[in-house]
């Protein structure tokens, strides 16, 4: 899989750009997480076409997989795009997109831009030069790979739908989001501000990244002095992007760009859900947040169709464990009810 040519540095560049606190990447080509199979690798079963595409977002090339039944080949379909949440990837919901297909979806799934299969939002490592002819030019570069920026999350959602939208197997009026942990409030964001989305499903979500709501990040001005600090050396080129798959908020996989998760709450965005069918599901036992302050209060503050599941005994992670099946047979017969009238 090709990449953009202007990604590669020069290894004297690259050691000054980590010095000053930027991070490089040392692969030439993004990749899944370890254990997953690159789509040009995977199988999918004999009844499911499954094929990969690229989705322009903000102009970076972003990965996605689609899987529908070959039965079912050159009609509409109704159709259930996903994305992981904090540090998945769209081959951790292979399994969840084929049981959809097999249901009679089209399930689109994606990688953020920095993640899995997707390519990377890039930075001047120098100022572009005085004389150019027209707007390009020839410039070393530095990734931003593998951090966590919810604005930049939800803005790829809603690219996956634009591109959707232009996709001929899919039925435009029949449009479900499904989300999981911190997409789990990335798809509240996005159905809140575009009406297409006729039912979501937000499964163990986050739906609250300010200070309060997040515990985990530790106490609220210690992550308001942090939030603010960082971005303050950051806007002042004092201080570059987290490396890769850093782990500074408990096991979480991805260092947070803080200041973003200041300005993100899709909780505030609920009651804007009025023509859209919203189903959460929790953990009993949750153990990264508290449900009282992210899925209850969306679907509180929700007035159109909506359902609260809680699933018994189970911490956060056991929804793609042992209640992993119980999950996706939720999540189907929610779209069922919705998106096949």
């Amino acid at each position: 899989m090709s990449r953009n040519p202007i990604r590669t540095l020069a290894i004297a560049m690259a050691a000054l750009m980590l010095a000053l606190g930027f991070a490089t990447v040392g692969s030439a080509k993004p990749v899944p997480q370890a254990g997953q199979q690159p789509a040009a690798a995977f199988k999918a079963p004999a009844t499911i076409d499954f094929r990969s595409a690229n989705i322009m977002s903000e102009g970076v090339r972003l990965h996605a997989e689609l899987f529908s039944l070959k039965t079912l080949a050159g009609k509409q379909l109704p159709t259930v795009i996903m994305a992981h949440g904090w540090g998945g990837t769209a081959a951790g919901f292979r399994r969840d997109a084929i049981e959809l297909a097999a249901a009679g979806y089209l399930a689109i799934t994606f990688d953020y831009r920095g993640w899995g299969e997707s390519d990377s939002r890039v930075i001047l490592t120098s100022p572009a030069p005085a004389k150019k002819e027209g707007p390009k030019f020839t410039a070393e570069v530095l990734e931003v790979r593998e951090v966590v920026d919810p604005l930049e999350m939800v803005t790829d959602w809603f690219n996956a739908i634009h591109w959707a939208m232009g996709e001929p197997m899919v039925d435009k009026n029949r449009i479900g989001l499904r989300g999981s942990s911190y997409s789990g409030g990335h798809v509240v964001y996005v159905a809140a501000r575009d009406p297409r989305v006729k039912a979501i499903v937000s499964q163990v979500g986050a739906i609250d990244s300010r200070p309060k709501a997040m515990p985990l990040a530790g106490p609220e001005s210690e992550q308001l002095r942090r939030a603010y600090d960082e971005a303050t050396r950051r806007a002042r080129g004092e201080l570059g992007y987290p490396a890769p798959r850093a782990r500074v908020i408990g096991n979480l996989q991805g260092a947070p760009i803080r200041d973003k998760l200041l300005l993100y709450a899709p909780v505030e965005d609920a009651a804007k859900l009025k023509n859209c069918a919203a189903l959460f599901i929790v953990a009993e036992k949750e153990e990264l947040f508290d449900n009282n302050d992210h899925a209850k209060v969306a679907y509180d503050r929700m007035t159109g169709p909506k359902k609260y599941v809680v699933v018994p005994g189970i911490t956060h992670y056991g929804i793609y464990t042992t209640e992993r099946d119980r999950a996706i047979k939720l999540s189907i017969e929610w779209f069922d009810q919705y998106l096949k009238k």
